[in-house]
């Protein structure tokens, strides 16, 4: 039975949050997010939506009117990289070892003219709202540090 063509829309979701999605961010906890790549990140979560309500592209049908349609609040995609980047961040800086040299050095000399890169800990310190520093110093404390990956990542109603 093709399911993708059945009238179950649960059915797609939980194929679509379990099979899906995790291939699509496989080894997302080491991206350095970019605005253009959060842009991409939710259009393709929009269009896999509009897949599972069979609604075509041309159709003129806003964003925010297919996940509400869903019942979705938010981008469930971008908050999973955003809790497996953060938690991979507490798990480098609670132990010494290769990763957490690497994210702590520094680079001797001179950097290239223009302008600077955007480095991974830069997404870590905008999402925490913490200097990277202190969010090593809160990720040695397991608890608190979980309780501000929830913080940083849950759904908050606009103003």
């Amino acid at each position: 039975m093709n399911f993708w063509k059945s009238q179950s829309t649960p059915l797609k979701m939980r194929i679509l949050k379990s099979c899906i999605f995790p291939v699509a961010t496989y080894g997302c906890e080491t991206w350095t997010l970019t605005k253009k790549d959060v842009d991409k990140i939710d259009a393709f979560e929009v269009k896999c939506y509009r897949k599972i309500l069979r609604i075509p592209w041309t159709a003129r049908r806003t964003n925010e009117n297919i996940l509400q349609e869903l019942g979705i609040k938010e981008s469930q995609l971008l908050k999973n990289i955003k809790q497996l980047k953060l938690k991979y961040f507490g798990h480098v800086v609670r132990h010494n070892n290769l990763e957490k040299l690497c994210l702590e050095g520094a680079v001797e000399g001179r950097r290239g003219r223009g302008r600077p890169r955007r480095r991974w800990t830069q997404d870590i310190s905008d999402w925490l709202g913490f200097s990277v520093r202190e969010a090593s110093i809160l990720a040695q404390d397991r608890d608190g540090f979980r309780s501000a990956v929830w913080e940083a990542t849950s759904y908050k109603d606009p103003p």
